[in-house]
């Protein structure tokens, strides 16, 4: 009979998902997945099969709590209020190697190769865009923004803000919250 494994899956996979989006695909090698799970290599691949695999299943992680976050908070404060909060939540508390969007960091770090997670992180990000237009348009039929925004036009845009935020973050000389703040006003005044 085979042996049940000693070990939770999920809190692997989102202490893997931290090594990832800290160290980035190429930084993380698999003696360092080893040592933060844990585990020997048999375990590992039987585990998760390869380095690839096992980001990928992170990088999906890491898309699913994002939007999974959204959603709870429009369903809680309404669509405008979560995009509102999401803005100020995308900076707050996290290392400066984390503050950056994993899907971003996958997609730049492996785009030029032609690596499959790319394409991955791609799909995850235009899910994202997906989801804000969602949130716009319920706070456009709400009468949260008026009728005359195209709200693929601004889920295109918030995006572009909300990764150029992420990576202001990660600097010194520049506030982020306050920028954060900015960004959030703006959507107010829609």
């Amino acid at each position: 009979m085979p042996r049940k494994p000693q070990y939770d899956r999920n809190t692997l996979i989102q202490q893997a998902r931290d090594i990832f989006w800290r160290q980035g695909w190429a930084g993380t090698s698999l003696k360092d997945l080893e040592k933060a799970l844990d585990m020997r290599p048999g375990s590992f691949y039987a585990a998760f099969g390869s380095k690839d695999a096992l980001y990928e299943i992170a990088l999906d992680k890491y898309a699913e709590d994002g939007a999974a976050r959204l959603r709870g908070l429009a369903e809680q404060n309404g669509p405008l209020a979560a995009l509102v909060a999401h803005t100020t939540h995308v900076v707050a508390g996290a290392d400066d190697a984390m503050k950056a969007c994993m899907l971003a960091k996958t997609f730049l770090e492996l785009h030029a190769q032609g690596h499959p997670l790319a394409d991955r992180a791609a799909v995850h990000l235009a899910n994202m865009e997906n989801l804000f237009c969602e949130l716009f348009s319920a706070a456009q039929v709400g009468g949260e923004i008026a009728k005359d925004h195209d709200p693929a036009q601004l889920a295109r845009r918030y995006q572009s803000d909300l990764l150029g935020l992420r990576v202001s973050a990660a600097r010194k000389d520049i506030d982020a919250d306050a920028l954060a703040g900015d960004i959030a006003a703006g959507l107010s005044t829609l």
